[in-house]
């Protein structure tokens, strides 16, 4: 049996960031009917459009290295999905549960950065140079979005959550 290389722990990644992202897809609509803020809905509604088009970008880098587009259960967001359905069920109707549904968002972009600045590095180191580009692009954006969800639970949600108790 041929040992494993960096292709395919590229490939292996790949497949698992592909599962995450399909699966944040279906957690995002849930959380954005359990925020009582309009701003927090609002962010989960903008992340879930860039999800889509995250799950697009993916599948792009599949056809780059000639594979087709197959997902690996992700057992560390599964996880962190978890927590935060726990959050909602716990926290329902209480004035801390934005914070705690906007602490969710934000574990599940730290991972995203990290597999993403992982993939985009070994990419470069790979060759393949559209998929870095590819990566790059959604790296970005969640850098972005976890800059965002920051900022609003910097300026408005925590403060609201605080408040009330």
């Amino acid at each position: 049996m041929a040992e494993k290389n960096l292709e395919d722990l590229f490939h292996e990644t790949l497949k698992d960031i592909y599962y995450a992202e399909r699966k944040i897809l279906k957690a995002l609509p849930r959380m954005a009917r359990g925020a009582s803020s309009q701003k927090l809905k609002s962010a989960f509604e903008k992340h879930k459009d860039e999800t889509e088009e995250h799950v697009e970008r993916l599948q792009q880098v599949f056809e780059i290295i000639g594979k087709r587009p197959r997902a690996k259960t992700c057992p560390a967001i599964d996880g962190i999905i978890e927590e935060g359905e726990e959050v909602m069920e716990a926290f329902k109707g209480a004035p801390a549960l934005d914070a705690g549904l906007l602490a969710a968002a934000q574990a599940v972009e730290h991972y995203e950065i990290s597999r993403y600045g992982t993939l985009r590095s070994w990419a470069e180191q790979l060759g393949y140079k559209d998929a870095v580009k590819l990566l790059d692009q959604t790296l970005t954006e969640e850098a972005k979005t976890d800059e965002s969800l920051t900022k609003l639970a910097e300026t408005a949600v925590n403060t609201a959550a605080q408040k009330a108790a």
